[in-house]
């Protein structure tokens, strides 16, 4: 195993192991919508960084988010871009693909990483290179049985999330896979939904997590 994938940052403890996406959200609804999710029950939350002024509102979520969730980005695809990061606070790093170059510096400022892989090369390439954790992306693509095959061969401590064209509606199927962690995007948040919306979904999937997993 390489030094990476001994000194990398686990995963947190959380209660439920879902990460809210809130792709295209906008600075002036970030409290109001971070709020809700975290008062529904969500304990790790990601805005993409081709959202407008994503790290603004990374900044934002960061301060008024208890100590034991985790803020972070989504879309996070150059070292510039982790740097300021955890200048904003931000403790999660999620990208679209497996870059050396990132994962190295998001381990150098202690981040939680979560890179998106397709295939078993990329899902073991990002072990060997110290993911704290595995996007599989798109999800709907793989199904819960793909992504049942490659886990197969990967190191049976390394978490794994299905994210992409997931709802609350899939936790069984991906359950009896062996699959506890998802990533949620338009299922929960589409720009302009209010809070009150957000919160009366993320109170389904948090309901859903639990009546599969235990809560």
């Amino acid at each position: 195993m390489s030094q990476n994938a001994l000194s990398r940052r686990p995963w947190p403890k959380l209660k439920r192991d879902l990460v809210a996406i809130l792709r295209g959200l906008v600075p002036d609804d970030c409290e109001a919508i971070v709020s809700a999710l975290i008062e529904a029950g969500f304990e790790a939350i990601e805005i993409p960084l081709n959202s407008p002024n994503a790290f603004r509102s990374i900044e934002i979520a960061a301060l008024l988010s208890p100590d034991d969730v985790l803020i972070g980005a989504g879309t996070v695809l150059d070292v510039a871009s982790v740097d300021r990061l955890a200048d904003v606070g931000g403790e999660l790093l999620v990208s679209p693909n497996v870059d050396a170059a990132v994962l190295a510096r998001a381990h150098a400022q202690s981040l939680v990483t979560m890179p998106g892989v397709f295939t078993a090369t990329e899902a073991l390439q990002a072990a060997a290179l110290g993911a704290t954790a595995l996007k599989f992306f798109p999800a709907s693509v793989l199904g819960p049985s793909g992504i049942k095959a490659i886990c197969a061969v990967l190191p049976p401590d390394l978490p794994v999330g299905a994210v992409g064209g997931v709802s609350e509606r899939d936790f069984s199927a991906y359950g009896e896979a062996g699959i506890r962690h998802f990533g949620l995007g338009s299922s929960l948040f589409r720009p302009g939904d209010d809070a009150a919306t957000v919160k009366a979904r993320a109170e389904k999937a948090v309901a859903a997590w639990d009546g599969m997993f235990g809560g």
